[in-house]
């Protein structure tokens, strides 16, 4: 079972840091979804149902846990080889109270800053 990350495909930033992510993911331990995909078909991933799947990227582990925001990126880079060690020093005590806010303030401003894509980009 691989991890499924869900993420924008109307916005510029998103797009490109999953074709980033995809070029480092050397395992294969990843399967993207984008949240245009996932209310095109309801019900499909009823564990998403209820949350801000516009404001935050979110990722649902191989173990079954449901991550967002910050815990999704910590998460990501330690699943790539060149950038494991970032994500382990994401888990360091005091960079989730940092990271969190960090996140959601990028998060709210990317529209602002890269745009949007009048359609969604897959590939």
């Amino acid at each position: 079972m691989k991890h499924i990350v869900f993420y924008d495909a109307k916005c510029p930033f998103c797009f490109n840091v999953k074709r980033v992510v995809h070029k480092f993911d050397w395992r294969k331990q990843m399967k993207w979804v984008s949240i245009q995909e996932v209310e095109k078909t309801y019900g499909k991933y009823p564990y998403l149902e209820g949350r801000n799947t516009r404001d935050e990227i979110h990722m649902l582990t191989k173990e079954g846990e449901l991550k967002a925001g910050f815990q999704t990126i910590r998460r990501l880079l330690i699943l790539l080889p060149p950038f494991a060690f970032i994500g382990l020093l994401l888990y360091l005590p005091g960079m989730e109270r940092i990271g969190s806010p960090l996140y959601r303030w990028f998060s709210g401003h990317r529209y602002q800053w890269f745009g949007q894509y009048d359609q969604p980009r897959y590939k």
